[in-house]
């Protein structure tokens, strides 16, 4: 009784601001309809709805205006369902919707009418359809998208045309992976904007090896794309389209050896390389000097720590971006490290150019203590005392002996000393073998 209840009352609390079907659930700004058993959209949902979970139901279709009376929707999980199509003007009146999930359905084409409307789209699902032919215009007002998800589908044409730098400024990744793809127009993908370079899944096709493939390919991986480091044996291709013989083009570089990947790719995009590093603590100034003439250009930076910035999302005291496309950043850490691309984009001629620095911060060395010239003068200082040791004895001449008799006993005693002292140095003294001794007369 008391789960019945807790609807009824959240829409007392909303008042005339829509109805919670009984099978759903709604809890604040979420109505949870999943698992439902549903075929059909309700008639009635809570106006208010920032949530709407309809996922892992069987319904098969959605009219026109399906979600016309919830202004404030901003995430719609439809995720495992059995939409075969969706009808022009199913999304009016939502445009507030950020994530759309449409996996694990029964689409098999995406037409350009089915996102009418939806500027404020973000992420858009669509993987593991039955997906065989995408629009070119499906895209098409999708301005605020940064992420889409197509893999595990059948497709075998995508319209990369229709990718821009002005049309999707923020788009960042582009998942193709585990499809049908063979052949890829390749000046299409090369003129793709660089944050969709960087971020287009590719793995898992049929594409026919050939060096337009791998010299783009190479360059990514040159680049050190994860899209390519992640899934390194995962990218295939096919030799002259027999799928049972194919070759991990970046596990065996071999069969492109004539392919020419010296010279760098024809790109509409300029990109210059370079190479930076500094002490942690330090303040570094990355310009972003291009190829563009043009006086009326806009600046963004793509940074390893903060992200996508432009001069009106900057919000940081240790980091300014000037009009010029300058990026200061005034105390250097070692997270900081990583590429920076900056992108200048001159709207008026429709051109653009990307500059990339790769910053490596180090921590500041320690000063250590030198022992190489105390460890030389220590051996130095040994060996002179050896030599001392060895070649300065005592003093053996005449006017240092004291007189006396010589005795049998002193002599005696003086040869076992010099044997003995024989023992510990590297030369012999002379033995006085012609000396006579006299003996004392037997008594």
């Amino acid at each position: 009784m008391t789960f019945r209840l807790y609807p009824l009352l959240v829409l007392l609390c909303h008042g005339s601001d829509g109805v919670c079907p009984p099978m759903c659930i709604c809890v604040s700004d979420t109505a949870g309809c999943s698992s439902c058993g549903l075929t059909k959209l309700p008639q009635s949902l809570p106006t208010y709805s920032v949530i709407l979970d309809l996922s892992h139901n069987y319904l098969s279709w959605l009219g026109v205006g399906s979600f016309k009376k919830m202004p404030k929707l901003e995430k719609l999980l439809l995720t495992h369902n059995e939409l075969v199509s969706l009808e022009e003007g199913v999304f009016t009146n939502a445009s507030s919707l950020r994530y759309l999930d449409l996996s694990s359905n029964k689409l098999r084409v995406v037409e350009q009418h089915y996102f009418q409307g939806l500027w404020k789209l973000e992420e858009l699902l669509l993987f593991n359809n039955k997906i065989t032919q995408l629009e070119a215009g499906m895209l098409n007002g999708l301005s605020s998208l940064k992420k889409a998800y197509f893999s595990l589908n059948q497709i075998t044409y995508f319209p990369f045309f229709s990718i821009t730098d002005h049309s999707h400024p923020f788009m960042s990744m582009l998942d193709l992976s585990s499809n049908r793809l063979s052949r890829l127009p390749w000046v299409d993908v090369k003129a793709l904007p660089m944050l969709v370079q960087r971020g287009l899944y590719l793995h898992n096709n049929s594409l026919i090896c050939d060096c337009s493939m791998y010299s783009v390919f190479w360059h990514w991986d040159l680049r050190g794309y994860e899209t390519l480091r992640d899934f390194t044996e995962e990218h295939t291709c096919t030799i002259y389209g027999n799928t049972r013989s194919f070759v991990r083009f970046l596990r065996q570089p071999r069969f492109f050896r004539n392919c020419t990947v010296e010279k760098p790719m024809s790109l509409p995009v300029t990109v210059f390389l370079s190479k930076l590093t500094v002490t942690e603590g330090e303040m570094v100034r990355l310009d972003c000097e291009t190829s563009l003439s043009s006086r009326d250009l806009s600046f963004a930076w793509l940074t390893p720590s903060k992200g996508y910035i432009t001069q009106t999302s900057i919000n940081d005291t240790l980091m300014s971006l000037f009009p010029n496309g300058t990026l200061d950043i005034q105390a250097t850490k070692v997270n900081d490290s990583g590429l920076y691309v900056c992108t200048a984009q001159d709207m008026k001629h429709a051109l653009n150019a990307t500059r990339e620095v790769n910053v490596t911060v180090v921590l500041p060395q320690t000063e250590t203590f030198n022992t190489g010239y105390t460890t030389l003068i220590a051996c130095m200082l040994s060996m002179l005392f050896i030599f001392v040791y060895l070649y300065l004895t005592p003093c053996r001449c005449s006017c240092c002996t004291q007189p006396g008799p010589r005795s049998v006993f002193s002599s005696s005693r003086r040869s076992h000393h010099r044997s003995q002292s024989s023992k510990r140095v590297a030369f012999m003294e002379p033995m006085l073998t012609e000396e006579k001794t006299e003996w004392p007369p037997k008594s």
